[in-house]
């Protein structure tokens, strides 16, 4: 097959011999030379028809000229790329220049695609094609191709390829948005995912990391690109970074952006990077609430205690670094439960946020005022430029604190008052770590309180003695029932008119191992504060409950004892059985009379007094117990309980007893309280009589009975049972 390669040339390579001449000169027509090439070969005309087939061509087909005309180069296209190759040949043909255009040469048309083989297979092949204008011997062009086996290559790519967009599905399955960034050229694609995550069509970004990074909030970016760079750098095997994006519809979401650079040049820069982002925003917010929980109390919104630690602590730190100083308040509230007791919880609850804010109004900027729970409340303050005397500060913030809690709070129709305690340690003298601050803090509350409330307490090594000691003893006190280190004093209870002793008091006694005999003003705060008394009371009142009936059987039938009653048992029965019912039931299986024992309570009780009190001293009255009231006179007395309650005895305080004689005030006072107990129907008990003048003045006065030191000491049942010989 004779072919006539020879093309017009441009008119500077007129000169220049032709290739057709050059190969004739070699002995080489243009046909034979491209049929002798090993590469497959052929020409296509405009119509793309075969013009010519390479010996190669035709073998790699398993064709002879013949049967390839027959066909058509159709047939050898796979049926997928003829289209496309068809379109491709088409175009640059029709792009060639006209022969005044000939001067500007035209490039290859390059394109890949599949060939049909002699066992029916394809395999890929690149085509590079070049025209071959029309000449004086041939009337049209021609296209010239020339063909590269690229089928492994194809299929390493299309492996990968695949392996690729598995990877992209998988991710995508999972709710995550892809992101593939060829780094060198500054293009970034986006999976559609990527884009619904934040609301953005395809056609409202630019494939670019700048469209992201623009949407980045502004306090993320330093972090983004330190955690990016460190990536790029090769400090971290993988990218990892958390920030925030704005959405199309204005609002921020977190999301957690992760990635790995899969490809890197010759000097190691990245070339390729693909990664996911994951939307947080739930995440985020539910840890934002964790922490806020965490950190701040829910009523007041006021730090709580976790966080007035970690205040304190970077407070401390920097107050040492600086040479600084601390001041630490700790503020109870006194009187709140009457609030919750009265008015119920919600108004309780109220009073405690119009608190906080109060005793935040006092504050200066930096100073924290934290809720530690209940009606408690922690102040942390600062010595600064302006008040470097922190002693100072703390005492005018402590008195301005108790001068706005004092004042009256108004809760819906109610006004409530309540007043404050204070305590205050300091730092460096008073600790030099948060716990003996708290401790010391607490220490001077608990004097505060003490010493009548509404008011502040400092710490002073005298207060760590004695709060020492009470937590010995409270731990002591723990074992003394167990061990028998408890006992029973009684104390006689004189008629005054016979001088007759049927009456006594029953009065607790703990003999220590080491410190001796502790009375009950040291103890039974104690035991009450621990919830002790529950245990030790009921013991006490068996060990009475013998005693009067032995007493009763062998020495007097109508015999009595006194036995004290807690105000934390009262309390404490409000969710047991209550102690009338299981002292009454002492009372049966000893076959005793209620009335062999009275009940002896505090004025403060009644003060306190609600419907379940009321309900309880019904109770112990209903069981045949009689009703005494302790200490009259030292509380907030009131003709009102004494119409309220059933009370059978008052008994008068020793302090008005203490420095009775004719013509005191003190005589009046008794007298006074000893009428008005007659004209309700109530006995009298005096305490600490010491002296026979002060007895005759009782007597005179119309008081029933006396208890004192004149008569006896407190003493031991054996002891005590020595009076009735004397009867």
């Amino acid at each position: 097959m004779k072919l006539d390669v020879k093309a017009d040339l441009p008119q500077e390579q007129a000169a220049m011999p032709s290739v057709e001449a050059g190969l004739a000169q070699l002995g080489w027509p243009a046909d034979e030379l491209l049929d002798a090439l090993p590469s497959l070969t052929w020409v296509l005309d405009e119509q793309l028809n075969a013009r010519f087939a390479s010996t190669a061509l035709l073998r790699y087909a398993g064709l002879s000229w013949p049967e390839l005309q027959g066909l058509g180069w159709q047939a050898l296209v796979h049926p997928h790329d003829w289209p496309g190759f068809e379109q491709a040949c088409r175009q640059y043909l029709n792009s060639q220049p006209t022969q005044a255009q000939a001067q500007t040469p035209t490039p290859a048309l390059a394109r890949d695609y599949r060939l049909r083989a002699a066992d029916g297979s394809y395999r890929w092949q690149l085509l590079q094609a070049s025209a071959l204008p029309a000449n004086s011997a041939q009337s049209e062009t021609l296209l010239l191709g020339l063909h590269s086996d690229i089928d492994e290559r194809k299929r390493v790519e299309s492996q990968l390829q695949d392996a690729d967009d598995l990877w992209k599905l998988a991710l995508e399955s999972n709710g995550d948005g892809v992101w593939d960034w060829y780094v060198q050229s500054g293009v970034e694609l986006y999976s559609s995912r990527y884009l619904q995550i934040y609301g953005y069509a395809e056609s409202d970004v630019r494939p670019t990391p700048a469209e992201f990074d623009a949407r980045t909030h502004p306090d993320d970016l330093a972090q983004m690109q330190a955690d990016r760079d460190a990536h790029f750098c090769g400090h971290t095997g993988s990218y990892s970074n958390e920030h925030r994006v704005l959405c199309k519809d204005g609002n921020w979401k977190w999301i957690h952006s992760r990635g790995m650079v899969i490809s890197r040049d010759a000097q190691g820069r990245p070339l390729r990077m693909v990664g996911t982002h994951t939307d947080i925003t739930q995440r985020k917010a539910a840890e934002a609430l964790i922490w806020q929980q965490a950190h701040f109390d829910p009523l007041t919104g006021l730090p709580n205690r976790r966080s007035l630690r970690e205040r304190l602590e970077l407070g401390l730190s920097e107050a040492r670094q600086q040479a600084g100083a601390l001041a630490l308040l700790f503020i109870d509230l006194d009187h709140f439960k009457e609030v919750n007791d009265t008015l119920g919880h919600d108004m309780g609850d109220r009073l405690l946020i119009e608190a906080g804010a109060r005793i935040q109004a006092c504050l200066r900027p930096g100073d924290t005022v934290a809720r530690m729970g209940g009606d408690e409340f922690t102040v942390l303050l600062r010595a600064d430029a302006a008040a470097p005397q922190i002693e100072t500060t703390a005492r005018e913030t402590a008195l301005q604190i108790i001068a706005a809690l004092s004042t009256a709070f108004h809760l819906a129709t109610e006004r409530v008052f309540v007043s404050a305690s204070i305590g205050i340690s300091h730092f460096p003298q008073d600790g030099q770590e948060i716990e003996s601050l708290f401790k010391h803090a607490d220490q001077a509350l608990y004097a505060a309180k003490a010493a009548g409330r509404n008011r502040l307490g400092y710490f002073t090594p005298e207060l760590q003695q004695a709060a020492l000691l009470r937590m010995r003893l409270s731990n002591d006190l723990r074992e003394a029932l167990a061990r028998q280190q408890l006992f029973v004093e009684y104390q006689a209870i004189v008629d005054l008119r016979s001088g007759e002793v049927h009456k006594a008091e029953a009065l607790l006694r703990w003999q220590h191992p080491s410190q001796g005999v502790i009375g009950p003003a040291v103890f039974i705060p104690l035991a009450e504060a621990s919830g002790l008394i529950l245990e030790i009371g009921a013991w006490v009142f068996g060990q009475a409950a013998q005693q009067v009936k032995l007493w009763r059987q062998h020495f007097d039938a109508t015999f009595q004892i006194s036995v004290n009653k807690s105000p934390v048992q009262f309390r404490s029965e409000a969710d047991t059985a209550p102690a009338s019912e299981s002292w009454a039931e002492v009372l049966r299986m000893l076959e005793l009379a209620g009335e062999a024992l009275t009940i002896e309570i505090t004025e403060g009780l009644l003060l306190e007094a609600d419907s379940e009190v009321e309900s309880h001293l019904a109770a112990l009255h209903a069981a045949g117990f009689q009703v005494s009231l302790d200490d009259f006179g030292t509380g907030f007395s009131s003709l009102a309980y004494l119409q309220k309650y059933a009370i059978d005895l008052l008994k008068i305080d020793q302090r008005f007893v203490r420095n009775l004689r004719a013509g005191a005030k003190d005589l009046a006072l008794c007298t006074a309280i000893i009428t008005m107990a007659h004209a309700l129907g109530m006995k009298v008990v005096a305490e600490g009589v010491e002296t026979a003048e002060q007895a005759d003045l009782l007597l005179a006065a119309g008081c029933d009975y006396a208890q004192g030191y004149l008569f006896g000491r407190p003493m031991p049942a054996e002891d005590f049972e020595q009076l009735f010989g004397k009867d």
